[in-house]
């Protein structure tokens, strides 16, 4: 299990390897997405709080990045954090996910990518639920449930 200190030691020193990389140009990424999840994925934007409706849904299965369809995040680990995002206690596996300090707006944040593709995902914060203690907040145009995973 992922703690703070897990995610601190990747922001600095490294982040584990992806099992397999996905690169494409921005023009590819263009095709691929809707405008607004191009703009949060790929040019690092974030959506309304309280926009989606996934906040809300907590049926069984597994979201995956919109932009290159790896698996992110179990709905098992999902909780209503009442930030207006979905939020996750845990990625589906250790290095699903990226971490990359985060110093925009006058914030210290750290930045969770899909570590296949490098989409932006949201933040990690260490402010969520025992026993982890981590609030992965996540855009939800950068999710896509996969259903009966």
């Amino acid at each position: 299990m992922l703690n703070w200190l897990n995610v601190l030691k990747f922001a600095n020193n490294g982040n584990p390897a992806p099992d397999q990389r996905v690169e494409k140009s921005a023009e590819e990424w263009k095709k691929l997405l809707t405008e607004e999840a191009f703009r949060i994925t790929r040019l690092k934007g974030t959506e309304r709080a309280f926009s989606s409706e996934m906040c809300n849904l907590f049926e069984p299965g597994v979201y995956a990045c919109v932009c290159c369809g790896s698996l992110l995040f179990d709905s098992a680990e999902k909780y209503e954090s009442g930030t207006g995002w979905p939020s996750f206690t845990q990625p589906i596996q250790e290095n699903a996910i990226s971490y990359h300090k985060d110093r925009g707006f006058g914030m210290y944040r750290i930045e969770t990518l899909c570590n296949t593709c490098d989409a932006h995902l949201g933040h990690v914060f260490q402010d969520g639920p025992l026993p982890s203690g981590l609030r992965y907040c996540i855009n939800a145009l950068a999710l896509k449930k996969v259903e009966g995973k």
